[in-house]
């Protein structure tokens, strides 16, 4: 079992409660899921397996979650949404979302999503500029020359000098982010040179209220580490909150999710519901996910994904009945220990 050191020391489990019957239903913005597990977004799956986001989804939907589609993709917006047994229930899907400079390409991507059924924006608020990711500089990543962005072929993104950015886009199969800057730093990798041409630094608040301007879909704000922050994006409009330190690749030295999930639970009041991205290994964590996933997706597919969902699944209920828990509601701060946590004085019998 994974936990961030530091962060949560132990469970109290409640004994002799009937757990016969364990229900991990939840509803997420109005959607019924299975459990509260949902597949964050994670670019370029094609590069773990030729099935990338095909897979994902499809495993998603068979474990009646929600996957969170990543701009980044090897797989479009429409091919994605194309995905899944049919089953409307079982097809609930979120677009994260990366603001271009060019606010063009942000408003087609959102009508994309919408027209997709993509049902809710994940904002991305804590990437203006790349964190110093420096297995990617090492490694000089590039996408390999069979995949491609499939976001952003066809779309309109203006020019660039003498040459369409579309046309550059377009030739991604050949040399994917080196041609989408014509000066890569040398001590840069593909990706860390495509996000500081195309990426927008300026993105504010008040573009959080821009969004919901041009759709009707809620804005959930992924990034989000402190209650001040917190607070803000409810002001601001923001129908979700998503507690993510982008896998500890943005800046070094910021706080586990864990660690910074009560601080932003308390600010919300309750107003909003509140998401956690990563730190999740096992489903006791769950209890207390992104690159195992990938992991599960470049060993089997499909088949690995599901398997991870269903381990997770298992693992929670388990972790709910063996803590004298029946449904998520009975889940209480008090099952949890911190290190932080006051001495605990029962009353007297």
């Amino acid at each position: 079992m994974y936990i961030p050191l530091g962060c949560l020391n132990s469970f109290r489990p409640r004994i002799l409660i009937d757990v016969s019957k364990i229900d991990m239903t939840t509803t997420i913005l109005g959607f019924k899921i299975s459990m509260p597990i949902m597949v964050a977004p994670t670019a370029m799956q094609k590069m773990a397996h030729p099935e990338g986001e095909y897979a994902t989804a499809r495993a998603a939907s068979a474990a009646g979650t929600i996957m969170t589609l990543s701009s980044w993709t090897t797989s479009s917006v429409e091919e994605v949404a194309s995905t899944g047994p049919g089953i409307r229930f079982f097809q609930i899907r979120f677009f994260q979302l990366q603001v271009y400079k060019n606010r063009k390409v942000v408003e087609q991507l959102v009508r994309r999503a919408e027209r997709a059924g993509f049902k809710a924006i994940v904002l991305t608020a804590d990437a203006p500029r790349l964190g110093r990711r420096e297995s990617d500089i090492k490694n000089r990543f590039t996408l390999p020359p069979n995949l491609a962005l499939k976001n952003f072929e066809g779309l309109d993104l203006g020019k660039m000098g003498e040459v369409s950015i579309y046309q550059i886009v377009s030739s991604l199969s050949i040399m994917f982010l080196n041609l989408l800057c014509f000066h890569m730093k040398a001590n840069d990798s593909g990706l860390a040179s495509y996000v500081d041409g195309q990426i927008d630094r300026t993105l504010s608040w008040k573009d959080v209220q821009w969004l919901q301007t041009i759709t009707k879909m809620p804005i959930l704000v992924k990034g989000v580490l402190t209650g001040e922050d917190a607070r803000i994006a409810i002001q601001a409009g923001a129908a979700g909150i998503i507690v993510s330190n982008h896998g500890g690749r943005q800046l070094d030295y910021v706080p586990a999710t864990i660690s910074a999930l009560e601080e932003v639970v308390k600010a919300t009041q309750g107003r909003v519901p509140v998401f956690l991205d990563g730190g999740v290994r096992r489903g006791t964590c769950t209890w207390s996910f992104r690159d195992i996933l990938l992991f599960s997706l470049a060993a089997e597919g499909e088949a690995g994904v599901r398997k991870v969902l269903q381990m997770l699944r298992d693992e929670f209920e388990l972790t709910m009945a063996l803590s004298g828990c029946r449904s998520l509601s009975e889940i209480t701060r008090n099952h949890i220990v911190t290190e932080w946590d006051t001495p605990r004085h029962l009353p007297k019998l």
